[in-house]
């Protein structure tokens, strides 16, 4: 038995946690959770825990059903929300097959196996999130337009507001969890807020996004209140994204830094920046999986549109932040049309994997645009040789089928399933007949 595995058990004992909820999630995105008492929790770190695979989006087929679960003791921690005399205490998963193999379904291993290609290359790939998202008032029906908790913009500071208490409570608490937060704001929309997370690596980050999104939703169900990561739910608003800022390392240094380049881009970054934009139609069906997340992108608010990067240019998908003297190590790239709700064991694995394609093919990075994108017309945009991102879930499908790149990364069984469940999603949302149509045309037609 490992260390880890000593200091969950011996914390268990110690403190009093009566359940251990084992986490994983499904192809998805979605959080699952089976909880277990600690008399069987150094069985499941030996043996795991069997349970039915066909239950959970996209994990297995039903002929393939048994499947287990094994905690990865790096990631126990308390839940500070079920404290009290019967505390709780939570691990991601690993999904296996009953002979220990990793699931072809599981995204958390899809994650770990672009990593461990990006460690054969000397690199280690970290994640800073900037993640966005509402707190409404409760309502009894969500069809009706939702009431923001304050009316409230960018950075202010709101006396009073829900918002404010709100975001302390969050950050105490992931703080609690051994989760570092960097910065914590109002954002433009009313009701809006921002929680930016401190750069770790790729797999710590996914499991921190996840437990984040759980943070946040149980501290609003506390509260009374209903927190939202829906990508674009006003017209009028800004949507809520999580725009992300991605850096290599090889060892303790910078694979994006070089001295006296411009911009400070290393050839490294310039060709990890080049395969991205290359890649970036393929990839945004799984960045953006829902029919609304293209509401955002093509929502203006400095969503990105165009496939096209920039320095400090808002309006651009790929962005190369104001370098600070003395702060190589810092040096990054900002992704910026992730959306809160995506899965972000997949998404993450795209991007390493498309950056990666970029250095080991060499792509060339074209010229930065220092232009509002937005106001170009479309004859100026296609002169700069800029393409637009697709501008609905049915386009980003078509996209996403036909790339083997996609298909390669995912693992034939996540790529299959996830495009069947959203071609699904697209033809549910294609056979409504909206409001809009009810107003327009049902008094003139």
């Amino acid at each position: 038995m490992d260390r880890q595995q000593e200091f969950a058990l011996r914390t268990v004992e110690e403190r009093d946690v009566r359940f251990i909820r084992l986490w994983f999630t499904d192809v998805l995105g979605t959080l699952k959770s089976v909880a277990i008492a600690p008399a069987e929790l150094e069985a499941a770190f030996e043996e795991g825990l069997g349970f039915d695979g066909s239950a959970i989006e996209g994990l297995t087929r039903v002929s393939e059903d048994d499947m287990i679960v094994k905690p990865d003791p790096s990631t126990f921690q308390i839940l500070p929300w079920r404290g009290g005399p019967q505390g709780t205490a939570r691990m991601f998963c690993d999904v296996l097959t009953p002979e220990g193999e990793p699931s072809l379904g599981d995204p958390r291993h899809v994650l770990k196996r672009t990593l461990a290609k990006a460690k054969e290359k000397g690199f280690t790939f970290y994640i800073h999130p900037e993640i966005e998202f509402y707190l409404f008032e409760m309502q009894d029906d969500w069809s009706k337009s939702p009431k923001p908790v304050d009316e409230g913009g960018y950075f202010d500071h709101v006396p009073r507001s829900p918002g404010m208490d709100f975001r302390r409570a969050t950050v105490n608490m992931l703080e609690q969890m051994g989760i570092s937060v960097e910065y914590s704001h109002h954002e433009g929309g009313p009701g809006q807020n921002e929680i930016d997370l401190r750069y770790a690596d790729a797999l710590t980050m996914a499991d921190n996004i996840m437990t984040f999104r759980t943070v946040v939703k149980e501290i609003s169900l506390e509260r009374g209140i209903h927190a939202s990561f829906m990508p674009k739910p006003f017209a009028d608003h800004p949507g809520s994204g999580m725009h992300t800022h991605l850096s290599l390392f090889e060892g303790d240094s910078n694979a994006f830094y070089e001295a006296g380049q411009e911009f400070n881009m290393s050839l490294t970054a310039r060709q990890f920046a080049a395969g991205i934009l290359y890649h970036a139609a393929e990839i945004t069906a799984v960045c953006d999986q829902f029919v609304n997340s293209y509401k955002r992108l093509w929502g203006g608010n400095e969503a990105p549109s165009y496939i096209c990067w920039g320095h400090n240019n808002r309006s651009a998908l790929l962005r190369v932040p104001q370098y600070k003297p003395g702060k190589g190590n810092s040096a990054r790239m900002e992704f910026r049309a992730l959306d809160p709700v995506t899965n972000p064991y997949l998404a993450y694995s795209l991007l390493l994997a498309a950056g990666l394609d970029g250095v080991d093919k060499q792509m060339t990075l074209g010229e930065p645009t220092s232009d509002d994108v937005w106001e170009l017309t479309d004859e100026e945009r296609q002169a700069m040789g800029i393409e637009p991102l697709p501008d609905s879930l049915d386009t980003a499908l078509k996209i996403m089928e036909k790339s083997d790149f996609v298909a390669d990364v995912l693992g034939e069984h996540v790529f299959r399933y996830f495009l069947r469940n959203k071609r699904k999603e697209w033809e549910d949302y294609r056979g409504q007949i909206t409001p809009y149509e009810l107003q327009h045309y049902l008094p003139k037609l």
